[in-house]
């Protein structure tokens, strides 16, 4: 009987730490992010996200879990892998672009932080209601403003093209709109998946244009270095939201920086987490916009930026 008992206070004693180590891990908050692209170990949006968090004390496995989801650009797994979230009773899901709507279709409880918010998924930007909270990157004055620095650079331009990823409806008005002060006239090409995609290229292909407009909306950035060769392959000028298209090769940008969005966002989760209620976080939009050119594709288009356009860039590419 004392071989007996000896043997289960061992057991008991293994077993102790491994029960503490698991009652921990499920009072670790769990952060469930949605990001549209494929799986990335140097994704420098998710990345920024993480440098945010840990800049605010939170450290992966001890005080914090991350559950990433991967669409792959497969707008068809946004509504599952939204949905898988919430089974796993996350405690705040991050989300951008058309993947907020996905998530904000799976739950009306467990609180949304957009990172990059373009769907207007809120009542308003100061009482957002529902559960969703975040940065909006959803500004159609920018897009008159990238109209308007495609006109300077291309001063003879009479037909603008608009490449949509997957981006939203008002960014397309906008664009309308804007296009139509300038007496523009222009084309709307649609692509949501990467068959889209060539088949967009296919129809772009056959059109004049003077210059083209790219919006990034559900294929995200992984798709920047197909849609940069593309326009460099057309000779067409184009001007896209982010940076990260610039130095890939594309010839501008004008827009928020993505990354810095990203950043910003784990401000919003760690005050969820520390008990802030959602109607108290008003939506942030970008107040700072950053004009990035690439001289050298300029050049390879046989283009001179302007003095005018160069004196707003924040960075040139040489």
């Amino acid at each position: 009987m004392r071989v007996i008992g000896l043997a289960v206070a061992l057991v008991i004693n293994l077993l102790a730490p491994m029960a503490a180590e698991a009652q921990q891990a499920r009072n670790i908050p769990t952060i469930g992010i949605l990001l549209a692209g494929p799986p990335s170990s140097n994704s420098p949006t998710l990345g920024a996200f993480r440098q945010g968090l840990r800049e605010l004390g939170y450290v992966e496995g001890q005080n914090i879990r991350l559950e990433p989801r991967y669409a792959g650009s497969r707008v068809e797994r946004f509504a599952d892998l939204a949905s898988e979230l919430v089974r796993l009773k996350v405690d705040v899901i991050v989300a951008s672009g058309p993947m907020i709507q996905a998530a904000v279709k799976a739950t009306d409880t467990i609180p949304i932080v957009m990172s990059a918010g373009s769907e207007p998924s809120v009542v308003s930007l100061a009482r957002p209601g529902r559960n969703v909270t975040g940065l909006s990157t959803l500004i159609p004055e920018t897009t008159g403003k990238q109209v308007q620095l495609l006109k300077e650079v291309v001063p003879k331009a009479t037909r603008l093209g608009v490449l949509s990823l997957g981006s939203t409806q008002v960014n397309l008005e906008a664009a309308k709109v804007a296009a139509q002060a300038s007496g523009l006239q222009l084309k709307v090409f649609e692509a949501r998946d990467p068959e889209a995609l060539t088949r967009a290229f296919e129809t772009v292909s056959k059109v004049r244009l003077d210059g083209l407009i790219v919006f990034t909306g559900s294929l995200g950035l992984q798709y920047r270095e197909r849609v940069v060769a593309f326009a460099a392959q057309q000779r067409v000028p184009a001007i896209y939201q982010f940076r990260e298209f610039v130095e890939t090769g594309g010839l501008m940008s004008y827009g928020a920086n993505l990354v810095e969005w990203y950043h910003r966002a784990a401000t919003y989760v760690d005050k969820i987490l520390k008990g802030a209620k959602r109607a108290d976080l008003p939506i942030e939009q970008p107040t700072k916009f950053e004009l990035v050119i690439n001289q050298k594709t300029a050049k390879a288009l046989g283009l001179t930026i302007p003095q005018s356009v160069l004196l707003q860039a924040t960075q040139v590419i040489e």
